[in-house]
């Protein structure tokens, strides 16, 4: 079965610029085209955007997507799977730096809470706005 652009846009929810997009990088390839020059695309075009949306769901970037892509077509004698498993811990890697650092971000957050303890308080007569120069100038 043979699908326009438009179809395979909505049988699988993925915008047709971005299907172009996929297309132009390679990701997705057409049968060719209509009588009206519109895209054709078959069932293998499902498949390779369920790949691409699941890829993507585990965080890998297009580039990186396009990586494997390139090595899946390029080398097929070759398992595409160790390269995968090569891509995901990447993004494992990506994932606990970024959570190291939101960690820093909570310390640091605490720590100021408990320094500012006085000003941060809903009824005191501390306020944060009293180290601003500015603040001083008008009072005097």
């Amino acid at each position: 079965m043979q699908m326009t652009i438009g179809e395979l846009s909505r049988r699988t929810d993925v915008a047709v610029k971005t299907l172009r997009a996929y297309e132009g990088m390679g990701l997705i390839y057409t049968v060719g085209r209509s009588h009206g020059n519109y895209r054709l695309f078959d069932e293998s075009a499902l498949w390779c955007v369920e790949v691409i949306r699941t890829l993507r769901s585990l965080g890998l970037t297009v580039a990186e997507i396009r990586e494997i892509a390139a090595i899946y077509l390029g080398r097929p004698e070759q398992r595409i799977g160790p390269h995968v498993a090569g891509r995901l811990g990447a993004v494992r890697a990506r994932i606990d730096a970024g959570i190291a650092e939101l960690q820093q971000v909570r310390r640091r957050i605490d720590e100021f809470e408990i320094s500012h303890a006085a000003e941060l308080a809903p009824h005191g007569d501390a306020d944060l706005a009293s180290a601003d120069p500015r603040s001083r100038a008008v009072g005097a």
